[in-house]
């Protein structure tokens, strides 16, 4: 991975659900987001640490990788989010500057990565399948897709379809997601508001950017109490 983000200018981790998304809520609200890779003991030891909150569980924390329980932080409030996807990965990039993108800022992103550089990598994370092995998922390769729509100039073949995947998808993206492998998993799980939060596109203007180990936004999102 690093030898990877090494020959680019930029990258651009996409979770879509849910670490990017919880990224994205959390910064639209003044909150500040520390990735980490694993939700165990050093998870919460780092957390303390740092003097932030570590999220945990869905439905047994006040956070958590479900993005309406980010739409509660409080302006400067600090949360460590593990995440074995998106956050791991956002931890692999070295010194590349390290974005993190979703539907919801695909194009704010977007914009944000060409003022840094003109080689972008957009990653999708893909997912675990139960028995720890990886597999694609699709809310990631719609959500890489929406940020390559927005970059200018020559992509991969990847990238391409990436973005045909997300043109296809745009009449009706909660459905794509509703239905897809992770969606289902959610759904399933009672979790189907975070696929209603996920599934906004470019409802925000903020461009997480990854200082110090923590997710800052390039561009002040709009606040909004009550918007999914």
């Amino acid at each position: 991975m690093t030898g990877l983000a090494g020959s680019c200018d930029v990258v651009i981790i996409v979770d879509v659900l849910s670490f990017s998304t919880c990224v994205d809520v959390a910064l639209g609200r003044g909150g500040v987001v520390l990735p980490f890779a694993r939700r165990d003991r050093e998870a919460q030891e780092f957390a303390r640490e740092v003097g932030a909150e570590c999220a945990g569980p869905r439905g047994s924390a006040r956070f958590s990788l479900s993005p309406a329980t980010l739409a509660s932080i409080r302006d400067g409030e600090r949360v460590v989010l593990p995440s074995p996807n998106g956050g791991a990965l956002c931890l692999q990039t070295g010194s590349v500057p390290t974005f993190t993108a979703c539907l919801r800022n695909a194009v704010a992103v977007a914009r944000a990565a060409v003022e840094l550089g003109r080689r972008v990598l957009v990653i999708a994370a893909g997912e675990t399948w139960p028995s720890g092995t990886l597999r694609p998922a699709l809310e990631d390769w719609i959500g890489a897709g929406a940020v390559a729509a927005v970059l200018p100039g020559p992509m991969s073949p990847e990238a391409e379809a990436a973005r045909h995947a997300f043109e296809g998808a745009s009449a009706d993206l909660a459905t794509a997601l509703r239905e897809c492998v992770s969606g289902r998993e959610l759904v399933d799980r009672g979790y189907e508001e975070d696929i209603e939060w996920a599934a906004a596109v470019n409802v925000s203007a903020s461009a997480p950017l990854l200082r110090e180990g923590a997710f800052a936004t390039t561009h002040r999102a709009a606040r909004s109490s009550d918007a999914v």
